[in-house]
């Protein structure tokens, strides 16, 4: 992994002119990391290593017809815990979701939490822990360490290559009645192990494997530049997006390619610890709103903004930019079209995904802007973009990719 670092002088004064100034972090790895084709297996022996013996399996119905909650409730079965399946977990989770969760866990008192999924398993699996073993409804725990009781171990599993959840410590579960995301954070919450199957993220759709895809990729491009930045952070996002920006093509070429798949889960899992140890930025912002007002899905409002906060960025961190374009060898020594170069190159890979490039083709029309505008100065990513915004320029982003 390249740090790019300068050496670090030993004066005790640091000089303004220096060209690297580190920002200080605090560097807490909470989860274990398996990883590997075939790992799944393993999970019956991880749970009974860590005493679980009540397991709650919490995972979507989609994944049902590929077999891989089976897979995970066997390996549970054939270590002698006994399972209780929570399967109704929908897209960008709501409390509803995760009171309906936790119902199944108090009905058959679990001392375990396994979710098999791509984000949503993974936080509706970490709400469901809140809620469980600290009472109370969501909004107590929005915010960060407002949980004061211990939490069940759990592992995460992850089906896609996208949201890196089981790397981070948060859960994002929208309110029910304002449709509006709570960020819901506490050390506690983190899973004790995540388990990087690369087989299993082979059965998805392409749609899928875009659309998480194009997120990942938002992930280590937000997290490498957000105010927040620091050492360790850039250091796994720029992994991150090394081994994400070939292999998307790649895996949608060729799904069986364990390679490609391989690379995109460690790439997707390292942009999550990037996050956990920075933050995002300006394109999360624009996209909440967009979901939901338009239930438009998460990855493909990222892809359609992230382009123009690309470019809205460049004048505060495109030398930044530079460093990612010429890892991807999209530069020939010009800095000055680094910025450009990235939102050219996220364009084209919407387009080898047959996703949409604009808003107005996913129906949403100019008259709403000021409206998702507002909403978006409201959501916490925003406020660690590297260029701060203001409400006009939100408006801005939103008409340039309309």
């Amino acid at each position: 992994m390249k740090a790019n670092l300068a050496p670090i002088s030993t004066s005790s004064t640091r000089s303004s002119s220096s060209p690297w100034e580190p920002a200080s972090f605090d560097y807490h790895p909470l989860t274990r990391l398996v990883f590997g084709p075939g790992t799944l297996s393993r999970l019956g022996e991880l749970v009974r290593e860590l005493g679980g013996t009540r397991v709650l399996l919490v995972t979507d119905p989609g994944l049902e017809a590929a077999g891989h909650p089976l897979r995970a409730h066997a390996s549970l079965r054939d270590s002698g815990a006994e399972v209780f399946l929570f399967d109704a977990v929908e897209e960008n989770p709501t409390t509803v979701h995760v009171e309906k969760g936790l119902a199944v866990a108090r009905k058959n008192h679990v001392d375990f939490i396994v979710a098999v999924g791509g984000g949503s398993s993974m936080d509706c699996a970490k709400g469901i822990n809140f809620l469980f073993t600290n009472g109370g409804g969501m909004s107590k725990y929005e915010g960060f360490g407002k949980a004061t009781k211990p939490m069940l171990p759990s592992i995460g599993i992850p089906a896609t290559a996208g949201t890196g959840s089981e790397a981070q410590s948060y859960a994002l579960i929208a309110d029910e009645h304002t449709h509006m995301k709570m960020a819901c954070g506490d050390r506690k919450a983190a899973f004790r192990v995540a388990i990087l199957d690369p087989e299993v993220t082979v059965s998805q759709p392409s749609a899928v494997t875009a659309i998480t895809g194009i997120d990942a990729l938002a992930h280590a491009l937000e997290s490498y530049v957000c105010t927040k930045r620091n050492a360790l952070s850039q250091a796994f996002a720029r992994e991150s997006w090394r081994l994400l920006e070939p292999s998307l093509e790649t895996a949608l070429r060729e799904p069986g390619n364990l390679d490609a798949r391989s690379a995109m889960q460690l790439g997707a899992h390292f942009a999550g610890i990037a996050i956990e140890n920075s933050m995002l930025g300006a394109c999360h912002a624009c996209a909440n709103p967009l979901t939901a007002h338009y239930g438009l899905t998460h990855g493909i409002a990222i892809g359609i903004l992230l382009p123009h906060v690309l470019r809205f960025n460049a004048p505060a961190v495109g030398s930044l930019y530079g460093e990612l374009a010429h890892e991807a060898g999209l530069l020939n020594g010009n800095l000055g079209v680094a910025c450009e170069s990235l939102a050219r190159r996220i364009t084209d890979l919407l387009v080898v995904s047959r996703l949409p490039t604009n808003l107005e083709s996913c129906g949403v029309s100019e008259g709403i802007l000021p409206v998702l505008a507002e909403e978006a100065t409201q959501q916490w990513t925003g406020k660690f973009n590297p260029r701060p915004l203001t409400e006009d320029d939100f408006v801005h982003l939103y008409e340039a990719a309309l």
